[in-house]
């Protein structure tokens, strides 16, 4: 059913374009990831061809194509940028919170919606990955508009979405929809409703969703396809770790309560009160809220491989817990004590961490003040007015007080450390130090960024064969590498090359 806009959704629309649009272009692509997903389009556009991903003009298998597409689609209409490769995030980033505000209203009220709305706006691993040239938000606006669909019996929408997450990150994008579907059928025992979700269409629309490019990929590259993508960047990353240093079982506890920030202090409230205390009319509602995140948050952990971004798909539901529960104590008159707590002690923590990183980069120093006293602001701020039993004023402290935070974040802390984290500068300092002909060897860290901002792709060197390529270059060769790798190099193999250029930590080294 159509509905008439309300002036809440303005108000979410509003706070999340400036959220996400604000300073958007302003920042180099950060290595590696950003610029692997600027890139790759690039060569779609290079190439002339849009189905088969390419990448130092080789084919590879690392992802399905929807952000390439989407970012393709984005250079063509705005020119090649970084606001470009960063559009389609941002753009679904917003559009993520307004569904979840109008699915939200359906599913509770319309304060309940404007409140889980902001809640996922404002917390700092969405805004943060709304604003970066990577596939996580596309994949998140999928299976949120699949699980959603569910629980409002749009069953269609439900099938498109869902084929639609599998063309953004593989097989994931079926497999968690239906785990949390059918652990919601079997903890509530209404298997019956499968006879109501027009099975046989809805898998043919699916099929005509996610299939025609697997199958495309199939009939061209054959079994390499496969064993690449399903073998390895699916069932390898799940059963053996990318990062060994990252796989103890507790990783994603320290990133669930900084990325969740700062609705970290009512979270587990929320939890709780919405499995203890809800009413029997959203018992059901807030079941399938908590499955779905916790389902994500198991999954995850049990992986091998592990990265901050991967539980960003239990950020909506536990969003939207979070604004019933913030709806539910806004007028009542018993003073929420936990909250301001909580929020004290991780705002505090939050600050001191951010003091601690100026011995490395003392650039931030302005940024760290003023977020500094930002925090500190929001936090006494919100302890006032919970303590005046004004839930609904603490609230939006906290909205306003994270809306300025994103733009202190990309304004004045990212612009300090981006020297550190790009690989532009150096590029920039390469195209008017190269002679055009010489073999380039670059750090597989440095790689995507370098190819993207010179248009050279470079011979990869990995890390510790950085040694190896320096003996053996045969005749002048350059070097792009960091200098954490040149300082591994011995005193005699530093003899045979001279640094040309530098770039925060980026080095340009060339041997004659």
């Amino acid at each position: 059913m159509v509905r008439r806009l309300d002036s809440n959704l303005w108000v979410v629309a509003v706070i999340a374009l400036i959220i996400m649009f604000f300073n958007l272009g302003s920042i180099p692509l950060l290595d590696p990831d950003e610029p692997v997903y600027a890139e790759t389009p690039k060569e779609m556009i290079q190439f002339n061809e849009f189905l088969s991903p390419r990448i130092y003009g080789e084919y590879w298998y690392d992802k399905p194509p929807l952000y390439y597409w989407l970012v393709t689609g984005a250079f063509k209409v705005f020119g090649m940028s970084e606001f470009s490769a960063r559009f389609p995030s941002a753009f679904l980033g917003v559009a993520g919170v307004l569904a979840l505000y109008w699915f939200g209203r359906e599913l509770f009220n319309k304060r309940a919606a404007l409140a889980g709305a902001l809640v996922l706006a404002t917390s700092i691993e969405y805004f943060y990955l709304g604003k970066a040239a990577v596939t996580d938000i596309t994949l998140n606006f999928c299976l949120t508009l699949a699980l959603l669909g569910f629980i409002t019996k749009r069953y269609y929408v439900m099938y498109i979405f869902t084929g639609l997450a599998t063309v953004a990150k593989g097989p994931v994008g079926f497999l968690f929809p239906g785990a949390v579907i059918f652990l919601y059928l079997a903890a509530t025992s209404r298997f019956r409703l499968l006879k109501e979700m027009k099975l046989l269409t809805g898998i043919g629309l699916f099929a005509v969703t996610a299939l025609p490019w697997y199958l495309f990929m199939y009939s061209v590259h054959g079994s390499t396809f496969i064993d690449t993508f399903l073998g390895f960047h699916n069932v390898t990353r799940f059963t053996s770790p990318e990062h060994p240093e990252l796989v103890v079982w507790y990783y994603f506890i320290p990133v669930l309560l900084l990325g969740f920030f700062p609705w970290t202090s009512i979270l587990f409230q929320s939890v709780w009160v919405s499995l203890t205390q809800s009413s029997q009319e959203s018992n059901r509602t807030l079941l399938f809220l908590n499955i779905w995140a916790v389902f994500i948050f198991i999954f995850f952990s049990i992986s091998q491989t592990k990265l901050v971004s991967y539980i960003l798909p239990m950020y909506p539901p536990l969003a939207l817990i979070a604004g019933w529960y913030i709806d539910r104590v806004w007028g009542l008159r018993a003073r929420r004590t936990a909250w301001p707590v909580i929020l004290s002690v991780l705002s505090a923590l939050l600050i001191a961490g951010m003091f601690a990183s100026l011995e490395l980069f003392p650039a931030l120093t302005n940024g760290v003040g003023i977020t500094a006293v930002l925090f500190s602001v929001m936090a006494l701020c919100s302890i006032f007015f919970i303590w005046k039993r004004q839930i609904g004023k603490a609230f939006w402290v906290q909205v306003i007080g994270m809306t300025l935070f994103s733009m202190v974040l990309v304004g004045m802390l990212f612009s300090g450390v981006a020297p550190y984290f790009t690989s532009k500068y150096i590029a920039h300092e390469f195209t008017g130090k190269y002679d055009g002909k010489s073999p380039v060897y670059v750090m597989k860290f440095l790689r995507p960024g370098f190819a993207y901002y010179t248009d050279i792709y470079g011979i990869e060197v990995k890390a510790m064969e950085l040694p190896a390529a320096v003996n053996n270059a045969q005749g002048k060769a350059y070097f792009v590498t960091q200098q954490a790798d040149y300082k591994e190099l011995t005193e005699p193999e530093r003899m045979k090359v001279r640094i040309v250029a530098e770039a925060a930590d980026r080095m340009i080294l060339i041997k004659e």
